[in-house]
């Protein structure tokens, strides 16, 4: 309803390890640091990916978001809308946009396409014993053809 709040995807892991550790996590635990917020990341690289509050900003689908406005403003009142929002620095450009398919996808369907294309390949240059179906003697009709006359009738060139 007011504005977008970070704390909210955090939730479920903090009821999560309330119901799997009702005494609580010991404070050093790293966990227990990042419920708590009050993580020491200095020294590591993850505190080179740490954003500021004031210096973030939201993007979705190359819009930023606002905090001023509700999500509602940006997708409408569908609640079964599932979005992905990036979080960047303010004042940078809209970050890009994610593959569709990963490289491992990407080799995993054209190995599948490639081998379906070489079954389709056997299946045409293969002889399966079904030539019979084009030849003469097997017109299922060429008795009632030859009682009627036209048995010998060609159609195009001869």
């Amino acid at each position: 309803s007011s504005g977008i709040n970070a704390e909210w995807p955090l939730r479920p892991g903090k009821g999560a390890i309330m119901i799997v550790y009702p005494m609580k996590l010991p404070p050093y635990d790293p966990v227990q640091a990042e419920i708590d917020n009050c993580e020491d990341l200095s020294g590591t690289q993850a505190s080179l990916e740490v954003i500021e509050k004031e210096h973030g900003s939201l993007w979705w689908a190359g819009k930023e978001l606002m905090p001023e406005k509700t999500l509602e403003d940006y997708i409408g009142k569908n609640e079964k809308t599932k979005i992905i929002v990036k979080l960047a620095k303010k004042g940078s450009s809209a970050p890009g946009r994610e593959q569709q398919m990963t490289e491992e996808q990407k080799k995993q369907m054209m190995a599948w396409q490639y081998k379906k294309q070489e079954e389709m390949k056997k299946l045409h240059t293969a002889d399966d014993g079904d030539d019979y179906y084009n030849s003469k003697w097997a017109n299922s009709g060429a008795l009632k053809n030859q009682f009627q006359g036209i048995g010998n009738i060609k159609w195009g060139p001869s």
